[in-house]
């Protein structure tokens, strides 16, 4: 019966609908931008110095680069054959402590990143990931979010057009339910359950006391659990200008998101006591989008008014010199993230 409980939850709230689903009707809207542009890879101009323009494929570490130093956790990259004397060797002289971050270079909706404790978790984890990864410092800022950030090219100031503000994968132990219990309680953490078990085994089986809270997925990740909620009336004047003056320190940047730790949001509408730990460029969704109190048709407004926007920016960028990628590359980009799929899907 929880089965069909759970079946049911995911059938009447679309922000659990495959990723295809949702997206049928918003292939029409980018096949008539595709035809204005005349090619279907446009994106590609819309961020000049990001792979790809970072709608698939990009490197973070070459992201990373491209970002002041001042706004980043500290990170390093390791090839995947990396010797493992030679990686904890690279890991001691980085400075970064333990607990840490494991993430795939390339990477796909918080896949393959994992919390790491040890020299023998990051020894796993260098073997089990099997594609070049980034090590990075933890950020154990409070409170997560992400600010959609659009300039069209010439333009001294841009927008935020979109802010989704994140609640972490926390339970609250009632000193009787093991951790297991308390994630079948709530239909979003019991979709959790089984990418949980991987990752925890038997701690699974530990009964929080009661008011404990454990935080299970320390990012906020909606595929991962994290409950998105839509706080974009918080772009008001001050916020706007602290994020156009972050936001045009990045060369190249015009449409995008940045995934945020951070402490407070004062100190946030004024560019203070924050981390930038993922940019996301041309594939980024309005993930605002995805707060429960949204309908689906909201939601294919919100997309349908960011293609616009990358088309615009896109295109601004082409009369200038930017190419859009060949569809012989464009094609490749594609059958290169379906194998890095694969891989992560394995992890």
């Amino acid at each position: 019966m929880k089965k069909i409980s759970l079946y049911l939850h995911k059938l009447t709230h679309w922000e659990y609908w495959p990723f295809d689903v949702v997206y049928i009707p918003m292939y029409f809207v980018w096949f008539y931008y595709a035809a204005r542009a005349r090619s279907f890879f446009f994106f590609n101009a819309s961020n000049p110095l990001i792979e790809n323009a970072g709608f698939l494929m990009e490197s973070k570490k070459k992201i990373y680069d491209i970002i002041p130093a001042q706004y980043i956790p500290k990170t390093i990259f390791f090839n995947k054959d990396t010797p493992a004397a030679e990686l904890l060797q690279g890991f001691n002289q980085s400075g970064i402590q333990y607990p840490c971050i494991g993430k795939p270079d390339i990477g796909c909706k918080g896949m393959g990143v994992q919390k790491i404790y040890s020299d023998e978790d990051l020894a796993s984890y260098a073997e089990r990931i099997n594609m070049n990864f980034l090590i990075q410092e933890f950020i154990a800022r409070p409170e997560e979010v992400g600010v959609f950030y659009v300039r069209m090219p010439g333009e001294e100031n841009g927008v935020i057009s979109g802010i989704v503000s994140k609640e972490f994968l926390i339970l609250k132990g009632d000193g009787v339910s093991t951790i297991t219990q308390l994630l079948m309680k709530d239909p979003r953490y019991h979709f959790q359950l089984s990418a949980l078990q991987k990752i925890y085994g038997d701690e699974l089986n530990t009964v929080l006391k009661n008011g404990e809270a454990k935080n299970m997925v320390p990012y906020g990740n909606h595929a991962r659990g994290a409950k998105f909620i839509d706080v974009s009336h918080w772009a008001d004047e001050t916020f706007t200008k602290s994020f156009n003056h972050i936001c045009k320190q990045i060369p190249g940047f015009y449409f995008g998101r940045l995934d945020i730790m951070y402490n407070n949001l004062d100190d946030l509408k004024e560019g203070k006591n924050f981390t930038i730990i993922e940019l996301n460029g041309a594939g980024s969704e309005p993930t605002h989008i995805y707060d429960p109190g949204h309908s689906v048709f909201f939601a294919w407004k919100e997309i349908a008014r960011h293609f616009k926007l990358l088309y615009r920016i896109s295109v601004k960028n082409h009369r200038q010199g930017f190419r859009y990628l060949t569809v012989k590359e464009g094609m490749q980009m594609f059958r290169d993230n379906k194998a890095v799929i694969r891989n992560l899907k394995n992890f």
